[in-house]
């Protein structure tokens, strides 16, 4: 019998002779060849980063939000106490600050006093060295020459011009090379005078620290100093000076017996 003569035949020999890929599959087939290999496209990518994002977000605000989780989960007493002691913390470090601040003000305050109280007491020495005669002096004056050819001036010629001259405000005197003090006295010697037990000669030549506009007026009064020293045949000339040097000192003395009695 032909293929012609029976047609269900003929289809099933044109069946299986069609190739395997053409069959059609079964539906579990069908799934596993719909998935895999994946097929992502661009806008699956898109949406797939912008979830892992949203996830890492949060899981990081869950992380910071477990941190104060000991102080949510506290009791309101508990809170409270807390409270305090910070309170009380910023409270005593307030008092550790101000009292910092006043030991700066003070050590500040102690170390002007300290250096102010310095200042007036170096002043004071120089003040007491340069009328005891233990310190060198300079400013403004004059200088006094007495020039006497016929040995005619005395030492009480000289007192006499130390006086005038303490008299109109002289602070520092120097006789030659001897400095003037309060204690200085002069005395006459064979060829010559004493100042202080120490022999000077002519020229007499007094450097003398003082206001100018002073000094030399008292010395030229009628029937001063100058006219005395020109009746005895003696010259003296007076100049003044922006800049007298006395640099005649004289030895400390410490006193034997007086004490200062200030306590």
């Amino acid at each position: 019998m032909s293929t012609e003569d029976n047609p269900q035949h003929g289809e099933e020999e044109a069946q299986a002779q069609e190739p395997v890929a053409q069959r059609p599959s079964t539906g579990r087939q069908r799934l596993i060849a719909g998935l895999w290999p994946p097929r992502v496209t661009r806008a699956q990518l898109v949406v797939a980063l912008l979830l892992f994002v949203l996830g890492l977000g949060l899981a990081i605000q869950v992380r910071s939000n477990s941190d104060d989780s000991a102080l949510r989960g506290a009791r309101q007493e508990d809170l409270v106490r807390i409270l305090d002691e910070l309170d009380d913390r910023t409270q005593r470090l307030e008092d550790e600050k101000q009292k910092l601040d006043d030991q700066k003000t003070e050590l500040e305050n102690s170390s002007d006093q300290a250096e102010e109280a310095r200042k007036q007491t170096l002043e004071k020495e120089r003040q007491l060295g340069v009328l005891a005669g233990t310190v060198a002096a300079q400013g403004p004056g004059i200088t006094l020459t007495i020039t006497d050819p016929h040995s005619m001036v005395e030492a009480d010629m000289l007192l006499d011009a130390i006086q005038e001259l303490r008299a109109a405000g002289a602070e520092a005197i120097q006789v030659n090379d001897v400095r003037v003090v309060a204690d200085t006295y002069f005395s006459d010697s064979d060829g010559g005078i004493q100042v202080d037990g120490r022999k000077i000669g002519a020229p007499y030549r007094f450097e003398v620290i003082g206001k100018p506009q002073d000094l030399e007026p008292a010395l030229n009064i009628p029937g001063g100093v100058v006219q005395t020293l020109e009746k005895e045949q003696a010259i003296a000339a007076v100049a003044r000076s922006e800049k007298i040097v006395v640099d005649a000192l004289r030895p400390a003395k410490r006193p034997d017996y007086a004490r200062s009695s200030s306590r």
